[in-house]
């Protein structure tokens, strides 16, 4: 019997095999969200290849939008608290509550977050985190099992001082005057603890980097040009932060050495204070909620990945953070991933992790330009890769 054969122009002309594809971008900050950003890119794709099996899974390493999309991703009921932003002015909170786990999940970028103040407007030296503080005594009213903290996009460098402060802690100077003002550290002596500890579980801080409290490479150094320190604060910023990590370091009923371990500088050294004063643990937020979405579980049973974020540059690669976390997952369940970035600017590490990496418009250099038409541009980009990736 003689064998049936197609010829090229039969097999050009036919249909792709239908795929199960797993979307999970990061955000393209200062653009889309990552949930945004999931839609275009599933959106381009669906033109090109219609019959795919399309799962959308936008994920977040700690910064902004974790709240809301491990949230969205758990089933969990949004509550209000009546709080104070880092200026002290009145704000309405939004967390996250899920029942069945009993988990608490709380956002600081929807307390703190410096997009949320008029730039400018206000110095770091007068912006804490008391507002979280108050955010964190409501949520322990609800007897959490697991309370979930993501603190990066926040405007303050005062190392939890208001949100212990706002826990119920009392920081004295030597005369015992109660301290007010986180600039008034270098005068702290004395810590006194809240009569009854506000109880929130297993308390989990989800950093988005790993930078330690103090030093060249601590909070008030890289990270407080961004949120308006000048060079000529950083050096009594930091003593203040250095004071208090004295204090709390001989403070008996305090976790040792909370200031040197990687992530203590998040946030302005918020990661330090909700280890030294609320008993939290600190993960790298990737990690934490790769966890608790089934993140490895649903890449498994994907055949192909596409993930992406504003600019693909050396950090996002290195620190396994974000995209370059979903590299490595599949890297070990030996799936293929696809990046997309509005600007790649480390193109050949990015090469190496993923098995194609595209950007929304290569001949341009800058992320402004890349951001320019964002939605459009990269679902224009996810459909030209859809048509030429191989089934």
């Amino acid at each position: 019997m003689k064998r049936a054969t197609m010829s090229r122009a039969e097999m050009a002309a036919s249909p792709p095999r239908p795929m199960r594809v797993l979307i999970c971008p990061d955000k393209f900050k200062g653009t889309l969200t990552a949930a945004r950003a999931a839609e275009a890119i599933a959106q381009g794709w669906r033109r090109s290849r219609p019959a795919d099996e399309v799962e959308l899974l936008p994920i977040s390493d700690g910064g902004d939008g974790f709240g809301e999309l491990l949230g969205r991703h758990l089933g969990a009921r949004e509550h209000v608290t009546s709080t104070v932003d880092a200026a002290h002015r009145r704000l309405d909170a939004t967390w996250w509550w899920e029942p069945r786990r009993r988990t608490a999940i709380i956002e600081s970028a929807r307390v703190i977050g410096l997009a949320m103040l008029p730039p400018g407007r206000f110095h770091p030296f007068e912006l804490d985190t008391l507002g979280l503080g108050e955010v964190l005594r409501a949520a322990a009213r609800q007897r959490p099992r697991h309370t979930l903290v993501g603190v990066g996009g926040s405007a303050t460098n005062d190392a939890g001082f208001g949100l212990a402060r706002g826990l119920g802690w009392d920081f004295q100077d030597r005369a015992g005057n109660s301290l007010t003002r986180w600039t008034q550290l270098g005068e702290l002596e004395r810590l006194v603890a809240p009569a009854k500890r506000c109880e929130l579980g297993d308390l989990i801080v989800a950093v988005d980097v790993r930078n330690r409290l103090l030093g060249k490479r601590g909070c008030t150094r890289i990270y407080g040009p961004q949120k308006g320190i000048r060079p000529e604060d950083v050096a009594p910023a930091e003593r203040c932060l250095r004071r208090l990590a004295r204090v709390v370091a001989r403070a008996g009923r305090l976790r040792p050495g909370p200031a040197g371990r990687p992530g203590a500088g998040a946030a302005g050294g918020l990661g330090f204070g909700l280890v030294a004063f609320a008993g939290a643990r600190i993960e790298p937020g990737f990690d934490l909620f790769a966890r608790f979405v089934g993140l490895a579980k649903r890449l498994a049973a994907a055949d192909l990945v596409l993930t992406g974020e504003g600019a693909l540059d050396e950090t996002t690669l290195t620190m396994g953070k974000g995209v370059g976390g979903v590299a490595q997952w599949c890297r070990r369940l030996r799936r293929p991933c696809l990046a997309l970035g509005g600007v790649v600017l480390a193109r050949a590490r990015a090469e190496r992790q993923f098995a194609g990496v595209y950007a929304l418009a290569p001949e341009l250099t800058t992320i402004e330009d890349a951001q320019r038409r964002a939605a459009k541009w990269l679902a224009e980009l996810a459909r030209r890769v859809a048509a030429t990736w191989p089934a």
